[in-house]
């Protein structure tokens, strides 16, 4: 299935159609009859993203079934749930602490907090036995598939935590893999795999800002480019992806239908 890139000229825009999008997998997983709405989100801007369309959307924010949403972690760092690298905690920061006192709060997966050793994320002095438990844990309480899973794409086409060239981008047995060895710190990670993004029902990428120009150029119009987010656009299950960008994000990108219209 063809991605398709939705561009708008102000991030305001991108925030709104990114919430837009997610109401409506959200009513339609409900008149499918699903008592759950599950969604799975990295971290990065997309905490504010979420913020602006689905707590300050005065539109959007009434729509929003809190109390029937699950909410897991397309990807964490290994460290604690208050740290400023856990994507728990910028969820938290940015969405959980600003729901009114009288919305019912979504019920958040988050990794083991107690399983978690070393310090800031490092491989110094950190369990990797205790690392691996904290993936398979999480896979444990994986649902059978996600309504929608929300992305970023890196400066160097990363997404989730699957880097180019690295060796989980292969793999096919493990749904959630613990790294080691993460290019952008801190190395101590967990990730989902391409087997759960293959199964999910809608994938959405975030990206803004002309520094991410280059490297979609590199997803959208290099045929030979293996990376992790291109690899995500070429899946072939048929599950249905979406690029919420800015006009800068594209500039420069050819061969691509970019749209502007409501989801």
């Amino acid at each position: 299935m063809t991605a398709k890139v939705f561009a708008y000229t102000e991030s305001i825009d991108v925030a709104n159609a990114v919430g837009q999008y997610i109401l409506k997998q959200q009513d339609k997983a409900f008149n499918n009859g699903e008592d759950k709405f599950k969604i799975a989100m990295s971290g990065g801007s997309l905490g504010k993203v979420l913020k602006k369309s689905l707590i300050e959307n005065s539109e959007i924010a009434p729509k929003i079934k809190w109390d029937k949403w699950e909410v897991y972690f397309s990807d964490e760092r290994i460290v604690p749930l208050d740290h400023e690298d856990s994507n728990y905690g910028l969820f938290n920061e940015m969405v959980l602490k600003n729901l009114p006192s009288s919305t019912p709060k979504p019920k958040v997966f988050t990794i083991d907090e107690k399983l978690v050793t070393g310090k800031d994320g490092q491989v110094e002095g950190a369990d990797i036995q205790k690392d691996k438990d904290i993936a398979k844990q999480y896979e444990n309480v994986l649902p059978k598939q996600f309504d929608v899973i929300l992305l970023g794409c890196g400066p160097d086409g990363h997404t989730c935590s699957l880097f180019p060239d690295h060796h989980l981008l292969n793999e096919r047995t493990e749904l959630v893999s613990y790294i080691n060895d993460s290019p952008k710190p801190p190395p101590r990670r967990i990730t989902i795999t391409f087997p759960v993004l293959e199964n999910a029902k809608s994938i959405a990428f975030v990206a803004e800002g002309s520094g991410k120009a280059p490297i979609l150029k590199q997803i959208f119009n290099d045929p030979n480019s293996r990376l992790p987010s291109k690899l995500v656009n070429e899946i072939k299950s048929g599950v249905e992806i979406n690029w919420f960008v800015d006009s800068s994000a594209v500039d420069g990108v050819d061969g691509i239908d970019v749209l502007n219209s409501k989801i």
